[in-house]
């Protein structure tokens, strides 16, 4: 096999803006240019993707980076056309960076007659010919289980935890932290800790599908500054009335950390509106103009964790050092510096 020389990065058209980003990190990381591929991707007049590479990737360690966001299903068949591209190109090994990871929220039959749409995901993944997945913060963890390939999965709670300790500095007696449903409170549980936090849940129960019945909230949250964190907000109708009904139960204010930014729909109106101070996502989906418009919606920056995660995998050595708190921070040092 051809000596692997440097990692190569192949942006789709779901989040180029991320992937520059990610480029660019690699390049300081590495002490030279770490440029994406020559290329280009368009559709026919009919929709159908195409794909030309223009410069060799013969033996080459190739990442592809593409969320299967909205459209989710142009954004996966784009990546499965640009893997069998690289494939039939000779490239050395094929990993796909998939910063969010559409169709995870349908990882089981939740009704007779429906599909698991995840492991069909998994399956045609698996088939164009890529050889592991990079991802952060599954909705079901279990769907790495769905691959027969190496996973991935990083987690955003690190970097909100920085975030967390930055902006709410000598306040963090007052923070606790606040799962918005019983599902996940192992998430808000892991990063209670990082931040020495307690923990809180609001237990909602629906009548039918789409409409929330009641709210709850299970622990005491008077005069807290109460922080919701989940993977993903999407017409952001439970997260509001989350942060209505913790208001309403005595907080003194609400933000919401939530890695994984859908928000369709009426969701930045709602948000806009909301009771809540701020809503932080990360960059794994590419934002709206509506969402950049927005004065209570801050991102976070992903690109130095993909950056070294992808260094890690090309030199072979641990992605999950990258879940400590020690060895994120010098990665993000500059933006979360002690003042």
């Amino acid at each position: 096999m051809p000596q692997i020389t440097e990692p190569k990065l192949f942006a789709g058209n779901a989040n180029p803006k991320l992937a520059s980003s990610v480029a660019r990190r690699m390049s300081m990381h590495r002490g030279v240019n770490v440029g994406l591929v020559d290329a280009r991707v368009e559709r026919f007049n009919d929709g159908e993707i195409f794909v030309e590479v223009f410069e060799n990737v013969r033996g080459e360690d190739m990442f592809i980076i593409q969320p299967t966001s909205n459209p989710a299903n142009d954004n996966l068949m784009e990546l499965l056309v640009i893997a069998d591209a690289l494939r039939r190109s000779s490239a050395a090994r094929i990993t796909a960076v998939i910063p969010y990871f559409g169709y995870a929220r349908q990882d089981r039959r939740t009704k007779a007659r429906t599909p698991i749409s995840a492991k069909l995901v998994a399956n045609l993944i698996v088939e164009a010919g890529i050889e592991r997945v990079l991802t952060m913060d599954l909705h079901a963890a279990q769907i790495q289980g769905f691959f027969d390939i190496p996973v991935d999965n990083l987690y955003a709670s690190p970097i909100f935890a920085l975030d967390i300790q930055h902006h709410f500095k000598g306040k963090m007696s007052d923070v606790m932290v606040i799962s918005p449903d019983v599902g996940g409170v192992a998430r808000a549980r892991e990063l209670a800790q990082r931040i020495g936090a307690p923990l809180a849940i609001v237990d909602k129960r629906r009548e039918k599908a789409g409409e929330i019945a009641e709210m709850t909230v299970i622990g005491d949250v008077k005069d807290k500054t109460c922080i919701i964190i989940d993977d993903i907000v999407d017409t952001a109708g439970t997260l509001c009335k989350a942060a209505d009904t913790l208001i309403a139960a005595g907080a003194k204010e609400v933000h919401s950390y939530i890695t994984h930014g859908v928000l369709s729909g009426p969701a930045v109106d709602r948000i806009t509106k909301s009771v809540m101070k701020s809503l932080v996502i990360s960059d794994s989906i590419q934002a709206t103009d509506a969402v950049k418009a927005c004065k209570n919606i801050r991102i976070v920056p992903t690109a130095p964790m993909f950056a070294q995660a992808i260094l890690n995998i090309w030199n072979g050595t641990s992605v999950s050092s990258l879940f400590d708190h020690a060895t994120l921070e010098p990665i993000y040092e500059g933006l979360y510096s002690p003042e």
